[in-house]
């Protein structure tokens, strides 16, 4: 698969039968968001240790479950996570914090900030204090992008399982990016001014900023001052549309999850998405909320991702997942991607463990 990505570098820490696990690096900062949380012991503690903020769908077993392993490998790190989730999910993380004794915590134990997703788009803060045992203190109310940086931002929508369930999408930030035929129409000149005007765009202060470059009108070149930086800038940028990675599972297929999914997701460069029974389960399939491959083939021909990763298949199926593969049947313009099926270890039985030696009698 080839790497359309310029900031982000995502990873499915997961097989097609696991549970779902989608690490997503920010390149330029090192750091990494996390896309649910069920069964993860077969993280390295480095992969935890990189994670800024974890986005969880909903609270079902196979997608949080992981949460005491973050707090475990988190906890004393002096830093805050911060956690997005559907209603409830600051209620959920109090409880977790509360099965445990924090007679020992410090002043350096760190933070986990927990931010819930209304409906209506309000989002809702808790802090749970490390140096505090984790204790809870609600914070205001705010509205808008989720999470983000100049590298990348997150978005959500709610949909349903007979609960609420959030679909995300992380899209990246836009590049400083020169078309070299809109300069030359514009007379504009490369030149080392073009690190200037790079250096604002990066530090977000383009508008109203002025900048120096080099202009031409045949052979006789002169440098010019522009007062605005971003009005030059947008007569010689090069239009590209920002890559994006939308992050969809645990919904049936209905009018109504379908019209929010293509309101988030459309034309994602990469959809991980959960396909979770085969055309003949179709029944099944809705009954409990989830998609057969008939309703992934529709889904597709409505978003039209470039890419798609199909994930959390039914355990039902765990003979093999070649029949899944067989009937996803992607439009044009749309390329499916194949994982294992399964990643995680194989758990050991008690006949596996070595013996203890007898070094003294």
């Amino acid at each position: 698969m080839p790497k359309p990505f310029r900031y982000l570098e995502p990873t499915f820490f997961a097989g097609l039968f696991d549970d779902p696990l989608l690490l997503v690096r920010v390149r330029p900062t090192g750091r990494a968001l996390l896309f649910d949380c069920g069964k993860m012991h077969h993280l390295a503690k480095r992969v935890y240790t990189s994670i800024d903020a974890i986005f969880i769908s909903h609270a079902h077993m196979d997608h949080f479950m992981g949460m005491d392993s973050v707090i475990r490998h988190s906890h004393a790190s002096p830093r805050t996570i911060d956690i997005f989730g559907p209603p409830g999910l600051a209620d959920r993380m109090g409880h977790k914090f509360s099965c445990y004794d924090w007679n020992l915590a410090d002043t350096f134990w760190g933070n986990f900030r927990v931010a819930e997703i209304n409906d209506d788009g309000r989002i809702a803060s808790t802090l749970f204090s490390g140096p505090d045992g984790f204790a809870a203190s609600r914070g205001g109310e705010r509205s808008g992008v989720l999470y983000s940086n100049r590298h990348m931002t997150v978005t959500s929508a709610q949909c349903e399982h007979r609960i609420p369930v959030l679909a995300y999408k992380v899209e990246e930030g836009a590049a400083f990016l020169i078309d070299d035929e809109r300069m030359a129409e514009a007379g504009v000149r490369k030149g080392a001014w073009l690190k200037d005007m790079e250096k604002l765009f990066h530090d977000g202060v383009m508008e109203g900023n002025p900048v120096r470059h080099l202009w031409s009108s045949g052979e006789e070149v002169e440098e010019r001052l522009e007062p605005d930086a971003a009005a030059l800038y947008r007569r010689i940028r090069k239009f590209e549309e920002p890559a994006s990675i939308g992050y969809v599972t645990d919904i049936g297929y209905s009018e109504e999850n379908m019209a929010r999914l293509e309101g988030l997701v459309k034309g994602v460069t990469l959809l991980v998405c959960e396909c979770a029974f085969l055309a003949s389960e179709q029944t099944k399939a809705r009954l409990s909320r989830h998609m057969s491959t008939a309703d992934f083939n529709m889904m597709l021909d409505r978003l039209r991702p470039k890419y798609v990763l199909p994930m959390h298949l039914s355990k039902t199926y765990q003979r093999g997942s070649e029949p899944l593969y067989q009937e996803i049947e992607p439009p044009p313009g749309v390329t499916v991607l194949k994982i294992p099926d399964r990643l995680t270890p194989r758990p050991i039985m008690e006949s596996e463990v070595p013996r203890p030696i007898a070094l003294k009698s």
